[in-house]
């Protein structure tokens, strides 16, 4: 019987890279014995680093000739694309892997070996359904059990051990911890005013005496709107400013008794953590990032050209962010942790 090696090339969005890790632990438990690695960029590696799901990484760097070369001396059997893109199809065909596995989109179809039919309107148009399905029927052409649909990520003991003191005090402590998540990799369509969101975190201090975390990428346009809620609840922590490993963020998400938090990549992290969340969306429609988490309680703002799926608003008034009250927020945070001490 021929020795099997398999390459899972991972998607580049980290929502999208947690959102497939259903799919990861199917073929894991499928292929328990055969040697898995991860092609990945360096976010979604770190994120997915203390999962079981895999036996080593590759790193995604140079490119499509020299990634392909390096492929080709690896002797890899299997190439399973989870990543939607031209230029992956092209590298794994280049490397002469024998046996390629993706979706039939982006012109690459005469690359794959086994071509995966994307869900489609009468028009043409993809079709929205949950990605967690969409990376499960990958692992199902594998001949992969997918009944189990949970998001799974793992925390190392290192991360925790390794937070700042100023983290630990806050874990130790009794007081609820809620994080605040108001950017989006995305576009700015997606966030909630930052006015809000400081509302909110003053809101949950006088109610709840919650330790409040605002946690954004480090990045200007982030850390600013992190600085915007600050001006408003001061006694925040502002997790940007604490320069933490994609690691340590997931330890202190762990940790969460809530997150509250636009349509993003970290919101993800935390249903794969298994905390509750308050999701807000806007442009984007739910079903794309359906998981059936339980503890999650997405709230759509009300608009007429809903869902358009623009990075960017270019109405007189972004009105379905701002359609989505404190008032609204608050009271399913009361549904998820209690009324609080008012």
């Amino acid at each position: 019987m021929e020795r099997q090696k398999i390459l899972v090339w991972l998607p580049s969005p980290l929502g999208d890279a947690v959102m497939a890790t259903p799919a990861l632990r199917a073929i894991r438990n499928q292929y328990k014995d055969t040697e898995i690695c991860f092609l990945a960029n360096a976010p979604v590696k770190a994120v997915l680093a203390d999962s079981s799901f895999n036996d080593n990484w590759l790193d995604l760097a140079g490119g499509t000739f020299a990634l392909a070369a390096k492929l080709k001396k690896e002797q890899f059997t299997h190439a399973v694309l989870m990543k939607n893109s031209f230029s992956c199809a092209l590298g794994v065909f280049l490397a002469g892997i024998k046996n390629r596995i993706g979706y039939a989109r982006d012109k690459r179809s005469w690359m794959l070996t086994q071509k995966i039919q994307p869900l489609k309107d009468n028009d043409g148009k993809f079709k929205p359904a949950p990605m967690v399905d969409y990376y499960l029927k990958i692992a199902e052409t594998l001949g992969c059990q997918t009944q189990q649909r949970n998001l799974e990520l793992s925390v190392s003991q290192t991360d925790k051990d390794s937070l700042p003191d100023e983290l630990k005090k806050i874990i130790a402590a009794d007081n609820p911890i809620v994080i605040l998540v108001p950017g989006g990799a995305f576009g700015p369509s997606k966030c909630w005013p930052a006015e809000s969101y400081g509302q909110t975190a003053e809101l949950l201090k006088k109610i709840y005496n919650a330790e409040v975390l605002i946690s954004v990428a480090p990045n200007d346009a982030e850390l600013q709107t992190a600085e915007k809620i600050n001006s408003i609840a001061s006694n925040a922590t502002n997790l940007g400013k604490l320069k933490l490993s994609l690691g340590q963020l997931k330890a202190i998400y762990d940790a969460a008794d809530l997150v509250i938090t636009n349509d993003t990549g970290p919101r993800h992290i935390a249903i794969a953590l298994d905390r509750k969340v308050i999701t807000l969306f806007g442009p984007n429609d739910p079903e794309w990032t359906h998981t059936g988490h339980d503890d999650e309680i997405q709230i759509v703002g009300n608009a007429e050209c809903l869902p358009c799926a623009k990075p960017q608003c270019f109405q007189e008034k972004h009105i379905c962010m701002e359609s989505i009250t404190v008032d609204k927020v608050m009271q399913n945070v009361e549904k998820l942790i209690g009324k609080g001490s008012q």
